[in-house]
């Protein structure tokens, strides 16, 4: 059975720093796009990063954000640094073989975690 694990959200100041984890088990993704996707309250799920040969960023973290994973560990990875008030949601961790510009649509991923939340105080 394939689980995603999140974790390392939590409360922070505008402009300081987090990293979140994901540990997937059940099957080996080293040949997936491993992503994380944010969902605000009161808003839809949005795409944040993915990594597969290649990283995706969507523009609002770009500069700040760092994806990375461990196919070794089976994990993923989200540097965030310079956060803003404005990204406090619940950081999500997905799966999946999307091709293109489907890396950023929350439909191509097959497998999700339950989610970390990270609050950005001001």
């Amino acid at each position: 059975q394939v689980q995603l694990v999140e974790s390392g959200g939590g409360l922070v100041q505008a402009g300081g720093s987090l990293r979140l984890s994901c540990v997937a088990s059940g099957r080996t993704f080293s040949s997936y796009t491993m992503s994380w996707f944010r969902q605000a309250p009161g808003k839809e799920r949005e795409f944040v990063a993915a990594i597969s040969w290649r990283t995706y960023y969507a523009d609002s973290v770009k500069g700040r954000f760092t994806i990375s994973r461990d196919n070794a560990k089976n994990t993923v990875y989200l540097q965030m640094n310079s956060l803003k008030p404005e990204e406090t949601a619940v950081y999500y961790c997905a799966v999946g073989r999307p091709l293109g510009r489907d890396t950023y649509s929350m439909g191509q991923y097959d497998y999700w975690g339950q989610g970390t939340p990270v609050t950005v105080s001001s």
